[in-house]
């Protein structure tokens, strides 16, 4: 059976979360880069159309199939490879796990992605803006994220074991950061954050650790 590739871009949110899948379930892959911004767009050619109908990141070819869309990624590894599960066996705490993501995935990451944020600058004619459009979204899913920790939350976002809520979590909090979001209303989930920076799938994933993350300055 082949290898696994991922078609991944370093900074992508949607990306990370999967490469946080694959380390956590110890699956071996190969990195194809797809750099968002070079050329006007890696993702925008008519190649990598032919695996990715939108034209976006991530991309995993596994098993003989072509996946995309993070999420759907994420549980089709689950249902294939259920050792160190990313979903809780009981229902309920399940369907939080799949509420926390989709709180992250459909709430707050795609109005301050790149797409996005290029013709927030395009419209206003303004590039300030789109620092303070993402700022204003992603602190406002956040509060909502935090609240809901407040009800789910031991160790990890769900209880005390990794789920795909996690996953979603740690690369919304790079851009919380990067973003200069005022994180310190926020103690649940900076804990959570503290926690999953101590696993070795979440630092295999960072965006730092990539083979297409730019070699910062010694």
């Amino acid at each position: 059976m082949a290898k696994p590739v991922l078609y991944s871009y370093f900074r992508s949110s949607a990306s990370w979360r999967v490469r946080i899948a694959l380390a956590y379930k110890g699956i071996e892959y190969d990195y194809k880069a797809v750099n968002l911004i070079k050329d006007g767009g890696q993702q925008l050619t008519e190649e990598y159309r032919e695996l990715n109908p939108m034209r976006q990141v991530p991309t995993l070819v596994i098993d003989g199939v072509i996946l995309a869309q993070s999420l759907p990624i994420i549980e089709y590894l689950e249902e294939t490879r259920p050792d160190k599960k990313l979903l809780p066996q009981d229902p309920a705490k399940r369907a939080q796990a799949r509420q926390i993501a989709e709180m992250i995935n459909s709430g707050i990451q795609p109005i301050q992605n790149l797409a996005v944020l290029k013709l927030v600058g395009e419209w206003t004619g303004d590039e300030s803006k789109k620092a303070t459009w993402a700022k204003h979204w992603i602190t406002n899913g956040l509060q909502g994220v935090e609240k809901m920790l407040s009800r789910t939350a031991g160790r990890f976002c769900v209880g005390d074991e990794v789920t795909i809520a996690d996953l979603c979590l740690i690369p919304q909090m790079y851009n919380a950061t990067r973003f200069g979001v005022d994180l310190s209303p926020f103690p649940l989930i900076n804990r959570v954050v503290d926690e999953c920076g101590k696993l070795e799938a979440f630092q295999k994933a960072e965006a730092s650790s990539q083979p297409d993350a730019p070699v910062e300055p010694k």
